[in-house]
């Protein structure tokens, strides 16, 4: 090709990249806090934008302290999608101070989210007791979500009213691609409307199994399945539950014959190691923030996949 040729060519190029450049509206930059609400928000915002995810693979929200890019990435948000308080209570002053000009929602405070409450437990409780069952002793600690279980999106129904939300939101602050993130939402319900048939039919063998957890986080999915709650060293992961729960834990495993244990991957499993010492236990691993799956749409649904598969792989026992 000759050299008019390409220069034509090349002027033909960057003509169409300027033209587009300024007839294609940008997509927000969006700001989500953890994991599963991001591959949410990124199924809302399919064919117009990637949302970022302020805390990636192996971060936790209990206990976290804002990096410099973190704060980088509020600071330039004009719309952040979190839980709120009751889990990422690291992000309080941060959202006032540096996320002061962006659209900020709290998913579990949107319309149709439901929460779970403390008259709602099933965790081994009786009258009188709290909601692990076992008198007060993790009360007397100060052990205490914010305000009652954060863990509001394992429940997939109350993922479809935070996709609602999203796609509300999103329209809002970039109207030009409204009608995108309206079809993205109607197809995003009806995915968690699938899930949840499909999961409650998988879970159906299993409710009356009894199984014991790292700390109080699968409340709502427990809810939503049918399933047993679960029993629970700790309330909160940044609290270290106190020698006398350690040890009403390892009762309860042996009275009651439970024979499923479940760690989590962003934590040590040394206290549940300790406390099923020399007992025949299954001990497998629960992820409710999906710390090890890749971000993406893909990923709010692979989470409760995987949850459902590892409830599932304990077996009935003796």
């Amino acid at each position: 090709m000759s050299a008019p040729h390409r220069l034509i060519r090349l002027t033909i190029l960057i003509l169409l990249v300027l033209f587009w450049s300024r007839t294609a509206p940008a997509a927000p930059r969006v700001v989500v806090s953890i994991k599963p609400l991001h591959g949410l928000a990124a199924g809302v915002m399919a064919g117009v934008g990637q949302p970022d995810l302020l805390l990636g693979s192996g971060g936790s929200p209990h206990g976290h302290s804002l990096r410099p890019s973190q704060a980088l990435m509020l600071r330039q948000a004009q719309v952040v999608f979190w839980v709120g308080p009751g889990l990422e209570e690291f992000l309080v002053k941060p959202l006032d101070h540096l996320a002061g000009q962006a659209q900020v929602v709290a998913l579990a405070g949107v319309p149709g989210v439901t929460a779970v409450r403390e008259e709602d437990s099933n965790h081994h409780g009786g009258e009188g007791k709290n909601h692990h069952g076992e008198g007060e002793d993790e009360e007397e600690e100060g052990h205490h979500h914010h305000s009652g279980d954060p863990h509001v999106w394992l429940d997939p129904v109350n993922a479809q009213a935070m996709v609602t939300a999203m796609a509300t939101t999103l329209s809002a602050v970039d109207p030009a691609n409204a009608a995108r993130y309206r079809d993205n939402g109607t197809r995003l319900d009806q995915r968690l409307a699938d899930l949840t048939a499909r999961l409650q039919a998988r879970l159906a063998p299993i409710r009356k199994r009894p199984f014991v957890v790292f700390h109080d986080a699968y409340g709502y999915f427990t809810r939503r399945f049918g399933l047993d709650r679960g029993l629970a060293l700790t309330l909160s992961p940044e609290h270290k539950p106190s020698a006398q729960r350690l040890m009403t834990v390892r009762q309860r495993i042996l009275a009651d014959g439970i024979h499923c244990v479940f760690a989590e991957p962003q934590f040590k499993p040394d206290l549940l190691a300790a406390v099923t010492r020399d007992l025949p236990v299954h001990q497998g691993i629960l992820d409710e923030v999906g710390a090890t799956l890749a971000p993406g749409e893909e990923a709010y649904f692979s989470l409760l996949e995987n949850l459902a598969a590892a409830l599932l792989a304990c077996p009935a026992g003796q």
